[in-house]
């Protein structure tokens, strides 16, 4: 059980800093964004949690929020595993948790 809040915190962690440096370059490269090789790269790893949010989302969300709509659903998952993560190390000891 470990192991899956582990993991899922993980990815979580990964997918938002991926999407708050997309946000960020994106800031910076203006227009040209789309020919950014690094923001591509960003991109293509936040694809897939953008594509889940908008399946979920109703429609009247605006495709511009559904990046917004990722950051906070991811959040919420990162700080439910974190809390999940927590729990686990409490009951099992802090010690067998490094």
């Amino acid at each position: 059980m470990l192991l899956l809040a582990s993991s899922v915190k993980l990815i979580a962690e990964i997918a938002l800093l991926a999407l708050i440096g997309q946000w960020l370059l994106g800031l910076l490269a203006g227009r040209k964004r789309e020919e950014n090789f690094f923001y591509r790269l960003l991109q293509v790893l936040t694809q897939p949690f953008t594509r889940v949010v908008r399946a979920i989302t109703p429609r009247i969300v605006l495709d511009r929020h559904v990046p917004l709509a990722t950051l906070l659903l991811l959040a919420v998952v990162w700080l439910v595993a974190t809390l999940a993560k927590v729990n686990i190390c409490m009951q099992i000891g802090v010690q067998a948790c490094r």
